[in-house]
């Protein structure tokens, strides 16, 4: 299924990029996600809008770093072009990843 190997990605991406803050950090992260936003680490992927609100409120303006991160660990994973990306939001390209890879599945290049 294309969505669920999108969210496999995604949260393969999630958490090498928040590893980059310590493995402490990251679960710590985890954590507070789940606990203070009902945010699962399992149901990020369908969850993109709470999750990038509950990074701006835990990071402040950091948000945007670690936004970049994950845009950049997914698309080296998926072997995608981040130019086409640039000038698009977190929440933009994360859902024109989404429907690239849906497109690709059905065949539609």
């Amino acid at each position: 299924m294309p969505s669920n190997n999108f969210s496999k990605i995604l949260l393969a991406a999630v958490e090498e990029s928040l590893s980059s803050l310590g493995e402490s950090s990251k679960h710590a992260i985890f954590y507070h996600l789940e606990n203070s936003f009902e945010i699962e680490k399992e149901r990020i992927p369908e969850n993109l809008t709470e999750f990038a609100d509950a990074l701006e409120k835990i990071f402040g303006p950091g948000a945007s770093y670690l936004e970049k991160l994950i845009t950049q660990q997914l698309h080296e994973k998926l072997g995608l072009d981040l130019e086409d990306e640039s000038h698009k939001s977190f929440l933009e390209t994360m859902d024109s990843v989404r429907k690239r890879l849906e497109a690709e599945a059905e065949g539609i290049t």
